[in-house]
C-alpha cells in the first residue's frame, strides 16, 4: 500500500464483527486458562499478552502501523521519544562501549547520550553533520557499537546525509540509528537510504495534536546482527536472564532488535506507552499525510517571508535555496521538510522579547509539531539562565526565535508575524 493509504487503514484489520477502530484495551493483565498457556508466552514459543508493561494489543497495532509506514519488519511504542532513543541505543551498547553521534540533535538527547549514558560507561564522540567522510571514519573505535542523527535536528534544523552516515557506519560493522521525528515517514523512510534502526517522538507530528507524550523504535530488519556476532553478544548469544534464547537466532534479523528491546529494556525499565495515548497517536497517524503537506506549505510560506523581511537577519529553513542544507533537502526530502522554522532578529535580544510578547495567534510554548503554530525565544525561557555570549556558543543566540508553523491558514499567520515584527 502507498504511504497515503497506510495512514489511514495500516496496522490493525478488523475481523467479522470486531471493532473499526483500534481498541483500546485497558487492562494491567491477560487471563489464561492454564499456567502451561501462559508459560509458552514467557519461554517466547507463543504470541500474546500477559503484563503491559511489557505488551499491549493497542500498542502493537499502532506499532505495526508506524512499522509498515517506515517500511520497517518489526516496532514497539515507549513511553516518550526520549525511552525510544535510550531503549534504541541501551539495546546494543553496554559499560565500556562508543557511540558516534552527530552534535546537531535534539537537546534532551544530546545530554542523555553525553551526560548520562556517560555515567553509564557509555562513551561518545560528537561529530558535526557536515563532517567529511575521512573526518566521520576518524571518530570510530574498535568498540564502537552505534551511529546516532536526526534526519531533521531539533531545533538546528539540520539535514542529515543519512546514505553517507549508514556508509561509513557499515564500513565499521555498525547499524545506524536515525531520529525521524521531524521528517515523519510521510517526508523521508531512512530505511531507503541506508538508516538500519530509526526512532521517532510521537508526540510531535506523528500525534500532531499536543494530546498524548510517546515514541517508537522501529527495526528495518536489513542489519546482520550474525555477521558482528562478536560486538553484539546481546543479541547473538544466550540470553541467560530469559531461559537461555538466542535472539538472532531465534527471531532472525527481522524480529532480533525489537524482541530483545521488549523483553529485556522494557522488561527491566518499564517505559510503556498507555494504551489511551498510543489510541489517540493512531488518530493522528490517520490524518498525518494531509496534515505533513500543509505543514509543510505553511512553513515555506512562513520561511520565505521572513526571509525577505528587513527586520530579519537570519533564516534556518531547509527549503529555501539559500540554505546550506538545501541540497540534501532536495535530496532526501523532495516533498517538504517540516513545519518548523528558526530565524534571528536584528534587533537582538531586545527585538526578540518584543517580538514575542506582541504574538496574538502563535502561543509561547515549548512544545512543537502540532496542529497550532507555537513559537519560543530559548533566551528568554528555556534557556535564560544563560548569558548571551552562553547562547552563542550553544548555538541559540539571544535573538533566535523558533516558529513551528501549525495548521491555521497562511495569510493570518503571516498577519500575525508582520504586526509583531512592525513593533521590534
Amino acid at each position: 500500500m502507498k504511504t497515503n493509504t497506510i495512514c489511514v487503514q495500516g496496522g490493525y484489520t478488523p475481523g467479522n464483527g470486531e471493532p473499526r477502530q483500534i481498541p483500546i484495551v485497558q487492562s494491567t493483565t491477560f487471563k489464561y486458562d492454564t499456567s502451561e498457556d501462559m508459560g509458552k508466552l514467557f519461554d517466547l514459543e507463543a504470541e500474546g499478552y500477559f503484563y503491559t508493561r511489557l505488551q499491549n494489543p493497542t500498542n502493537d497495532y499502532v506499532a505495526a502501523k508506524i512499522a509498515e509506514l517506515e517500511g520497517g519488519t518489526a516496532a514497539m511504542l515507549t513511553s516518550s521519544g526520549q525511552a525510544a532513543n535510550f531503549f534504541a541505543l541501551f539495546n546494543i551498547c553496554e559499560c565500556g562501549d562508543h557511540i558516534v553521534s552527530s552534535s546537531s540533535i535534539y537537546g534532551g538527547t544530546f545530554n542523555l547520550i553525553s551526560v548520562t549514558m556517560k555515567r553509564m560507561g557509555i562513551d561518545v564522540t560528537f561529530v558535526s553533520p557536515t563532517a567529511t567522510e575521512e573526518e566521520l571514519n576518524a571518530a570510530f573505535r574498535p568498540n564502537t557499537k552505534a551511529m546516532f542523527g536526526e534526519t531533521i535536528a531539533n531545533p538546528a534544523l539540520t539535514v542529515l546525509d543519512i546514505e553517507l552516515f549508514a556508509k561509513v557506519a557499515h564500513a565499521h560493522g555498525v547499524p545506524l540509528i536515525v531520529d525521524n521525528t521531524f521528517a515523519t515517514p510521510v517526508g523521508c523512510r531512512p530505511f531507503e537510504w541506508g538508516a538500519d534502526i530509526v526512532t521517532h517522538s510521537t508526540t510531535k507530528y506523528m500525534d500532531g495534536h499536543g494530546a498524548g507524550v510517546g515514541g517508537a523504535i522501529v527495526d528495518s530488519g536489513n542489519f546482520d546482527w550474525m555477521a558482528h556476532a562478536d560486538k553484539y553478544p546481546g543479541l547473538t548469544t544466550p540470553d541467560e536472564s530469559y531461559h537461555g534464547v538466542n535472539y538472532s537466532e531465534r527471531f532472525g534479523n527481522a524480529g532480533a532488535f525489537i524482541t530483545k528491546c521488549t523483553t529485556q529494556l522494557m522488561r527491566d525499565l518499564g517505559s510503556i506507552q498507555s494504551p489511551q495515548n498510543a489510541f489517540l497517536l493512531n488518530l493522528g497517524l490517520e490524518s498525518l499525510h494531509v496534515r505533513m503537506k500543509r505543514h509543510c506549505e505553511n512553513g515555506q510560506a512562513v520561511a520565505e517571508f521572513l526571509h525577505d523581511h528587513p527586520k530579519v537577519a537570519y533564516v534556518n529553513y531547509c527549503g529555501l535555496p539559500d540554505d546550506p542544507y538545501h541540497a540534501l533537502a532536495e535530496k532526501y526530502l523532495p516533498n517538504g521538510s517540516c513545519g518548523v522554522v528558526s530565524f534571528g532578529l536584528a534587533g537582538g535580544r531586545a527585538a526578540a522579547s518584543t517580538f514575542m510578547k506582541n504574538l496574538k495567534l502563535a502561543a509561547i510554548e515549548t512544545h512543537v509539531a502540532d496542529a497550532r503554530t507555537c513559537c519560543l525565544n530559548p533566551a528568554s525561557s528555556t534557556h535564560r539562565q544563560m548569558t548571551d555570549e552562553q547562547l552563542k556558543e550553544a548555538g541559540v543566540p539571544a535573538e533566535l526565535i523558533r516558529i513551528s508553523v501549525g495548521l491555521e491558514d497562511i495569510e493570518d499567520l503571516i498577519a500575525d508575524l508582520a504586526q509583531a515584527l512592525e513593533k521590534c
